[in-house]
This record gives C-alpha cells, sequence and structure tokens, in this order.
C-alpha cells in the first residue's frame, strides 16, 4: 500500500481526531504575558497508553503514579499537568497530592480517577499548591482548538513552545499524530525530555506501541543533552484512541507508523536542544560508518554531551581534536586511520589526521545558529545523530540564581 506522511500545518497536539485539551494560568508560575501552568489533555474514547520516565533514582511521585497506572494496562482517558513545581523530594504529601490532582480533574471530566495521568515539571523540593489545583483546574476550558494553549501550561523556562503534528496517508485512510514538549534545562540522555506527550487516532496494541515509542525514543529524546543532568520528573507518553479507524496491525502499516512516531520525537528532541538554556547554537552531530547503529549512537551522545566540544564551538575554535576524543573515550571499535571529519560539511580532517582547510570558513560556519558535526569512521554501516547545544557564560549565570 502507498504511504506518506506529511506535516499537518498549524496542527497541536489535538489535532488527532478526539483529543481534547486546554489550560489556564492559576498562578503555580509567577505572572507573565499569556502565561499557562496547569493543563488538561483528554480523548473523547479510552487510550491505549505506552511510556517512557526518567532513569534517576529519585524520581517525582507524579512520575510514580503515572508508571502505576499506565503499568496497570487499563485504558486511559487523559492527563492532567502542571508546570511551576516538580512534586519531588516532598515526601508522602507528593504521591498523596498528585492522587488528589487526578481526582480533581477525573471528577471534572466526569470518569474515572484511574483514568487519568499526571504529569509536573518545575522546581524540586517545593509541595504541588492543592489550593490552586483545587480551584483552577474545574475552570479549565476544553476543546479540539486548545493545544496551543497546553503546549503553553508546561513549560518552565523554555523561551518558546514545542509542537508538530503529522498525518499518515494510507491509500484512501488517514492516521493523525502530534507532538509536544517542554525541556531547556536539566537534560541529559536516559531519558532527556523532561516532558514530552504524543497522540494520535490509530488503533494499536499496547506491546507494538510501547515497542515502537521506546525504539524512537532511543533515536532521539537519549540523544539529546543540554548540561548533562537528569531530570527527577521525564515522562514520555504516547495515547492512542482508535479514532480514525485504522488498526496498525500488520508489518507495512506499522513500519510507516513507527517512522512518523520517531519524526515526531526526533524533531521534539532538537526543539529541546536549541532552546537549551543560554544556548546560542544547535549543535548536530551524526556518526556514520560505525561497526553498528548502538555504536554510531554512543559515539554521536558522547560527542554532543561533552563540555569541551561544547564550548569550543561557542567560541567558534575549530579544535577538532576534542571530537576524536569524545568519540574515543567511548571505547566503541575503531580505526583511528580511516577517520574522516567534517563541520559544516567542511572537511577538516582525513585518515585520522588533520588536512589543509581554511580556517576562517571554519569559524564561519561555527558562527551559524545551526552546527553540524560529521565523523565518519568508515569501518561499518551503522548509523546514529545527537543533539545539543553550545555552552554559554549564560547558562552559568541563569542557573547561578534559579530560584533566587
Amino acid at each position: 500500500m502507498k504511504s506518506s506522511i506529511k506535516i499537518i500545518e498549524n496542527g497541536s497536539i489535538s489535532s488527532p481526531k478526539g483529543f481534547k485539551s486546554g489550560a489556564i494560568f492559576a498562578g503555580i508560575k509567577t505572572p507573565g504575558e499569556d502565561k499557562k501552568d496547569i493543563g488538561i489533555l483528554f480523548s473523547d474514547e479510552p487510550c491505549t497508553v505506552a511510556g517512557t520516565y526518567s532513569q534517576n533514582s529519585i524520581l517525582s511521585p507524579s512520575v510514580t503514579l503515572t508508571k502505576e497506572r499506565v503499568n496497570s494496562k487499563r485504558k486511559i482517558r487523559g492527563l492532567v499537568a502542571n508546570s511551576g513545581c516538580a512534586n519531588c523530594s516532598v515526601g508522602e504529601q507528593g504521591y498523596l497530592d498528585a492522587k488528589e490532582t487526578t481526582n480533581i480533574t477525573a471528577k471534572f471530566l466526569n470518569v474515572d480517577e484511574e483514568e487519568i495521568l499526571v504529569a509536573s515539571t518545575g522546581i524540586i523540593g517545593i509541595e504541588l499548591p492543592m489550593a490552586l489545583m483545587r480551584e483552577y483546574i474545574p475552570k479549565i476550558s476544553i476543546s479540539n482548538d486548545y493545544g496551543k494553549e497546553f503546549a503553553k501550561s508546561i513549560l518552565t523556562t523554555d523561551k518558546k513552545t514545542k509542537e508538530i503534528a503529522l498525518v499518515i496517508e494510507l491509500g484512501d485512510q488517514r492516521v493523525n499524530l502530534a507532538g509536544v514538549a517542554k525541556g531547556s534545562g536539566m537534560i541529559h540522555p536516559n531519558m532527556a525530555t523532561m516532558l514530552a506527550f504524543i497522540t494520535t487516532d490509530a488503533k494499536i496494541e499496547k506491546e507494538l506501541l510501547q515497542k515502537i515509542l521506546s525504539e524512537a525514543i532511543k533515536k532521539s529524546f537519549n540523544q539529546t543533552d543540554v548540561d548533562g543532568d537528569q531530570s527527577t520528573n521525564d515522562t514520555v507518553l504516547i495515547f492512542a484512541n482508535g479514532k480514525s479507524g485504522v488498526n496498525i496491525d500488520h508489518k507495512d502499516i506499522s513500519n510507516v507508523f513507527s517512522e512518523a512516531v520517531t519524526k515526531i520525537c526526533q524533531y521534539l528532541a532538537k526543539e529541546i536542544a536549541k532552546d537549551g538554556e543560554g544556548a546560542s547554537k544547535l549543535i548536530e552531530v551524526t556518526v556514520e560508518g560505525a561497526k553498528s547503529d548502538n555504536d554510531a549512537l554512543l559515539a554521536s551522545r558522547s560527542v554532543a554531551s561533552s563540555l569541551l566540544v561544547r564550548t569550543a564551538v561557542y567560541g567558534r575554535d575549530p579544535n577538532w581534536g576534542r571530537i576524536l576524543m569524545a568519540v574515543g573515550k567511548t571505547g566503541i571499535d575503531l580505526e583511528e586511520s580511516k577517520i574522516d571529519l567534517y563541520i559544516n560539511e567542511i572537511q577538516i580532517a582525513s585518515e585520522g589526521k588533520a588536512i589543509a582547510y581554511n580556517v576562517q570558513s571554519v569559524i564561519t560556519a561555527l558562527g551559524k545558529e545551526e552546527v553540524s558535526i560529521k565523523v565518519s569512521l568508515n569501518i561499518g554501516s551503522g548509523y546514529g545523530q545527537a543533539w545539543g547545544s553550545d555552552l554559554t557564560e549564560e547558562y552559568v549565570i541563569f542557573n547561578s540564581a534559579y530560584t533566587t
């Protein structure tokens, strides 16, 4: 069957059939123009849900409760999310507050409490302001037109919303997917998402949905680094309500669906890296010709995470030895004498050695808003990409007074 994947212009998290969303400003965050800090995502029909979560040993109770409900294998109807407060490191009260938040939302939506998930992001060590949650959640207006309002409700230090919607055309059938994310700081692989939510009107079994999401995460959010710190609240969830009537039940359809999910995750991951706290440049690292894809993913992530590489990019310093160092420290199979290296398509090393190049051209290339680094190992067909941002004085200044 002929298929294609296209971007839905001006789409949002509620673009797939049967999804609604909304948001409100309750005062959890400091006031500001058009700010929101509580959002609801809701499906007309019960959803199959898959998720991946922070690997940090200290977890927000919001993550714990959501993980429990997703793992229960029951159908889910929606999600309530807040920003400005991480609901983490607050003792047993955090779990009680997370449960009450879902209970308030469930009553407002007239569904069972167990059908609602919760996500929180913000400052660690502060309890959820339950008086505000009780007052403002029932005041949220939800509609399929308010997806962009929901995107605002999960922002913290982000400078912009991050959202995308796609349509898969399968002959005369259509499946819609959409994604939204937040993340700007405390971003480091395993997982580095902060928060990301995906909706689709496809019909799909939970096990396959989990497999597809996990594979997409491996190639996207787990390949993103801003500051080397892993959040206590990282959560990625995908909701499938089946409203399109299209069943993802055989290889051809599942392959194109998987491709679309990966496209969404990679787009959002790049937007997170681009919006990194204090960042002035997006760094995209490509490693090709590795012995395996896993080796290429590991090496590209090492380069994107390297503080020395990121400071060199910020200073427009073509110090390519730092790139080779970051590849070599991973311990992957390689032959130094076969390595070629490029910055924004300008070759600066061949067969593991420096070659003649125009230094000013590379300095100019490093001054662009997007800097691409390509490492060709030339020993196999393994391929992987990772994304990060440059490390600037602004990041240090911003994070030295985050709560003050």
